[in-house]
């Protein structure tokens, strides 16, 4: 006989458990247990009754493979591989009012010349979406609007009509099926419907974006269970103090993963960046000290920007640590390394570090470019003009190589710099092999290469404690 089950759910990390308790045992946080039912189910399993037997498939076939659909947003096509692939799912975060509205009825707008689109809104009124397209000037677009939460009435419409080639929905959270007794926004609502919506999209063909809210922590609310779903999961990033937006793809089974497009907030909605190094670097002091540009990469994009850092005299027990836009726990490692091996005294200073532009870095071959900086600030000698800086330092003082050395090496000749210190390259038969453009090549082995590179600086009255520092660091270091 069918039957009913309880189950309480963390409404934090997605398990179930049995029974209520007050913290939950998967994830260690205290009261996120919701108490939802579960559809009818049958006992004991399967039962007795076969189901229809499968059919294999060997690797190569000849089925036609999907189209993609360009948006001609230049940036949005390169973070989502190409293009939207048709029956594809894509799940768009970020944090709330960073422009996922604007960006997602741009892209829709500009796909209108291509194939029919739909865009549902959960959140808001279709009053609301004619304000937003007569804002963006997008009011004379084909774009069909609807404003609708019932996920049975989205299916029912959606296999009705003749099919939409992009159907957006926003948002996810705003989603309920009418077969499940909990609240909208809870992970079992959540789920079943990006579920439904899912297997709609792919029976019918057409590619569907959801829009997701961000927790606090940072993670697509749910919470995570909606990324191994889709087929793409794409993340709006930025500061709104700044109005530069970046769009990351942290997965992509279309396209490269850790690719980016960047945006620019303006009065008419979101504006793509073609170069965005140019953009990080325009306000760019090369005579400042404790500054360095790293040749990144996103993805496939070479991008440059700037690391900034200052060092100062502290007058508490536990001298503060700072950072924006990176990695606080490889700043101490690289910290550690200049003290321990190179003898520079950095332990009794506050360090403050920031990338410049409100990009967020997350690969280890910055580890040269801030060491630089660090020295660059305690030394009082700036970084040589039109400099640019990467490498991934070891524990015991070594510099690694890194990856696509000369993809970065060439972003960097074209935006007109002229120096580069990097790792030490592979030889061949006594030849120097990859890169052969006109930069000015310094390759170092050793953390200590680039503390002699950047020769002290007499230092001014206000800078005796950093000129102390670095001083006793050279006496230890011979």
């Amino acid at each position: 006989m069918a039957r009913k089950s309880v189950t309480y759910v963390c409404q934090s990390c997605g398990s179930s458990h049995s029974k209520w308790s007050g913290k939950c045992d998967s994830c260690d946080e205290w009261n996120t247990l919701s108490e939802e039912q579960s559809a009818e189910s049958v006992p004991k399993g399967l039962g007795r009754a076969k189901g229809r037997r499968i059919e294999f498939v060997g690797l190569k076939g000849t089925g036609v493979r999907p189209q993609r659909s360009i948006s001609g947003i230049n940036e949005f096509d390169r973070v989502t591989g190409g293009g939207l692939v048709a029956g594809s799912a894509t799940l768009v975060g970020g944090d709330p009012g960073i422009g996922k509205s604007t960006l997602l009825m741009q892209v829709t707008a500009a796909l209108t010349k291509s194939i029919p689109c739909a865009y549902i809104s959960g959140e808001e009124s279709i009053e609301q979406l004619r304000m937003r397209a007569d804002r963006l000037g997008l009011a004379d677009k084909p774009v069909d609007l609807a404003a609708a939460t019932s996920v049975r009435d989205i299916v029912t419409t959606l296999d009705d009509i003749k099919t939409p080639g992009l159907v957006v929905i926003d948002s996810i959270q705003c989603m309920y099926v009418d077969s499940l007794d909990s609240a909208p926004g809870t992970v079992s609502q959540v789920r079943s419907s990006a579920q439904e919506l899912i297997r709609v999209a792919k029976r019918r063909g057409f590619a569907l974006i959801l829009v997701g809210h961000v927790t606090k922590e940072g993670t697509i609310a749910g919470p995570r269970v909606l990324e191994h779903m889709v087929d793409t999961v794409l993340y709006f990033e930025g500061d709104q103090s700044h109005q530069f937006r970046i769009m990351r793809a942290v997965k992509n089974r279309f396209g490269a993963a850790d690719e980016i497009g960047v945006f620019e907030m303006t009065e008419g909605g979101l504006a793509e960046v073609p170069n965005p190094s140019a953009l990080f670097l325009s306000e760019r002091n090369a005579q400042a000290t404790g500054a360095g540009v790293f040749a990144g990469m996103e993805g496939t994009r070479p991008v440059l920007v700037e690391i900034q850092c200052l060092i100062a005299p502290s007058t508490q027990a536990t001298p503060r640590r700072a950072v924006v836009g990176w990695d606080s726990g490889r700043l101490a490692m690289v910290m550690a390394v200049l003290e321990a091996r190179c003898g520079l005294a950095l332990g009794g200073a506050e360090v403050y570090l920031n990338v410049a532009g409100g990009l967020k870095i997350s690969e280890p071959a910055a580890d040269l470019a801030v060491a630089a900086a660090l020295v660059s600030s305690l030394g009082g000698t700036p970084v040589p003009p039109e400099t640019v800086v990467f490498g991934e330092i070891g524990l015991s003082g070594e510099v690694r190589a890194v990856s696509q050395m000369d993809a970065r090496l060439k972003e960097a000749e074209k935006l007109g710099f002229t120096q580069a210190i990097i790792p030490a390259r592979k030889k061949k038969s006594g030849k120097t092999t990859g890169y052969a453009g006109n930069l000015k090549i310094t390759e170092i082995g050793h953390l200590n290469d680039l503390v002699f590179l950047l020769p002290e600086k007499a230092p001014a009255k206000s800078d005796a404690t950093a000129h102390s520092h670095f001083a006793q660091g050279r006496q230890q270091n011979g």
